[in-house]
């Protein structure tokens, strides 16, 4: 088979001088990333790490699947990346638009990079199928216009969840046999795999390689001393997990401060005996101790495990949405 070209950049008529992203980057991109989100309002921001975490994974060669679009300055006006996970045929798109620049066809020529560079991925990988996945906060009214004005249609909806942490928590009590272990990097490996087993049923997961888990528990928002694992006493074995972050700029985005459950899940082996409410009250209390004014979490709307309802009864509460849109590639 042909391996076809690799897709051509933006042209001229952006007014940007456009390449790839290197290392040199990163500040530049960055200051992007903040004049994106002073206008947008987003309820999660990337930092510089998540920058650099995307310039040094195996799931992307940035040589070939990042763009970086320059004024006459040199100030980065806009950009885009996919990312594909070794075997799958789901890739995930990333890009935006300075906020000076929008509305001049940018955002489209962007996102029409993206397609052709994702089906390039999975032609010379024999992939026969396709998909390109871009995740977009409900309130971004205009990313939103952009992804359903080029074809991609709505498949999924998350809903971020918030609690006060004021006044009496209700109890963490765990069944016989059973305790928390605060997370180490002992029990590491041990939570990575037992998560990719509760996630395989899930919509949307793929299994978290050591790379891929490395960015989670090495991120500096990540939270050691808020995360652990329930671990039976009996047989050693990790059962079920919870992780936190502490994304500091969550009292200029919400108004509080927030201790935010990342991974949540228990082994097939182990459900139905109440150890997601428990784990969600002992991160409650671990918040609270470190000072947060609010616990939260997000939540595949869809999702048949009945998630919404356990959240909704500890008395987590909706803040926004964010949209899933899929596009056909292949």
């Amino acid at each position: 088979m042909q391996t076809p070209s690799p897709p051509l950049f933006p042209g001229p008529e952006t007014g940007l001088r456009w390449r790839s992203i290197g290392a040199d980057d990163v500040d530049a991109w960055y200051a992007l990333i903040r004049r994106m989100a002073e206008a947008d309002r987003p309820g999660w921001v990337e930092d510089r790490r998540d920058l650099e975490q995307a310039l040094e994974t195996t799931s992307g060669n940035p040589a070939l699947d990042t763009l970086i679009g320059l004024d006459k300055t040199g100030a980065a006006r806009a950009y885009g990346r996919i990312a594909l996970n070794p075997g799958s045929e789901t890739g995930s798109g990333f890009g935006g638009v300075d906020p000076q620049w929008r509305r001049r066809g940018i955002g489209a020529q962007v996102y029409r990079w993206q397609e052709t560079r994702l089906r390039q991925r999975l032609l010379t990988e024999h992939r026969k199928h396709g998909v390109l996945r871009t995740y977009a906060e409900e309130s971004n009214a205009s990313q939103v216009a952009l992804l359903q004005s080029e074809g991609a249609v709505v498949v999924r909806y998350f809903t971020e969840m918030s609690r006060p942490l004021a006044g009496e928590l209700p109890d963490a009590q765990l069944p016989e046999g059973m305790e928390f272990r605060t997370f180490n990097e002992e029990i590491s490996d041990a939570v990575r795999r037992a998560h990719n087993e509760a996630f395989r049923d899930h919509w949307g997961s793929e299994p978290r390689n050591k790379e891929r888990w490395g960015f989670t528990v090495d991120h500096p928002q990540f939270r050691p001393k808020w995360s652990f694992a329930v671990v039976d006493t009996g047989s050693g074995e990790v059962a079920a997990y919870q992780l936190a972050s502490f994304d500091p700029e969550s009292k200029d985005i919400h108004g509080y401060k927030e201790g935010y459950t990342m991974l949540l899940g228990v082994r097939w082996e182990w459900r139905g005996r109440k150890l997601a409410p428990a784990m969600l009250r002992e991160a409650m209390r671990r918040f609270r101790n470190g000072g947060m004014d609010n616990a939260g979490l997000g939540v595949d709307t869809e999702n048949p495990s009945g998630a919404l309802g356990l959240y909704e009864s500890l008395g987590y509460r909706p803040t926004h949405r964010e949209v899933v849109f899929d596009k056909t590639v292949l």
